[in-house]
């Protein structure tokens, strides 16, 4: 007995588990003989045009009922489906749109960006040079003083004039926007950002620091910006390509001819 009384654990701490039990049993005497039931399963589709569309493809194959049953696990079906198709979607855009700019581990081999200026400004010069080449022959034509002058010649002093009168007009304009802004001076940006200044309506007041009530600092209030992932045609491509169901279908060559 002695023995008993050293391994019995509850009675050492001083707890009768016969008391605690009748406690319990009084306590959810409510939920004593009830059976638990989990939530009503809401389906993910409109479950009356989905067993239609299910009816008519079933039809096809020699069958003629459907369980609702199998309507319900059509429908959580895609949906699960769609929600594994838009996490590998997500994961690509946000590899899509990281930087690795600043990253200390990559080195950038190529600027598409500077190469696309680059041959821009190849292109403007070429331009520049075609247009000084014709402003030459313009001016050679309208000085040559020939008695019998063909249509053509005299088409090419007619856009000369045109031409001289052109760029006359021009270099009036730019002196007239020289002389205006001369006249007006140097423009002052306005501090905003100074301490004490609280703009109202479009103008500035003056506000000492802790001696109004009711009106605060000049610093805005900063809201976090929700970062927001756009998904585009490319993105769901690349993600059909990589999928073995999806890389021979027809969705994903219409997709390609868009």
């Amino acid at each position: 007995r002695d023995d008993d009384d050293i391994n019995d654990v509850a009675s050492m701490a001083g707890v009768n588990l016969n008391e605690e039990s009748a406690r319990i049993m009084a306590t959810n005497s409510d939920l004593v003989g009830t059976q638990m039931h989990s939530c009503k399963d809401e389906p993910f589709l409109a479950a009356i045009p989905l067993h239609k569309r299910i009816l008519e493809t079933a039809k096809k194959l020699g069958i003629t009922d459907v369980p609702a049953e199998v309507v319900t696990f059509i429908s959580h079906a895609t949906q699960s489906r769609l929600r594994t198709v838009i996490e590998k979607v997500t994961v690509i855009t946000q590899h899509r749109m990281e930087s690795y700019k600043d990253d200390e581990w990559y080195e950038q081999a190529t600027d598409v960006r500077s190469q696309l200026k680059f041959f821009e400004q190849l292109e403007r010069l070429e331009k520049q040079r075609k247009d000084e080449q014709e402003r030459e022959i313009l001016l050679k034509a309208a000085k040559s003083r020939s008695r019998q002058e063909d249509p053509e010649q005299a088409r090419l002093k007619q856009k000369a004039k045109e031409m001289q009168q052109q760029e006359l007009a021009q270099m009036r304009q730019r002196d007239a926007n020289l002389t205006a802004l001369a006249a007006i001076g140097p423009r002052k940006k306005r501090k905003l950002d100074a301490p004490g200044l609280l703009t109202i309506g479009g103008e500035g007041v003056g506000v000492c620091g802790g001696s109004q009530a009711g009106l605060g600092t000049a610093s805005p209030r900063q809201y976090p910006r929700q970062k927001i992932t756009r998904v585009n045609l490319r993105d769901f491509i690349f993600y059909m390509e990589q999928e073995r169901e999806m890389s021979h279908s027809l969705l994903l060559y219409r997709a390609l001819l868009k």
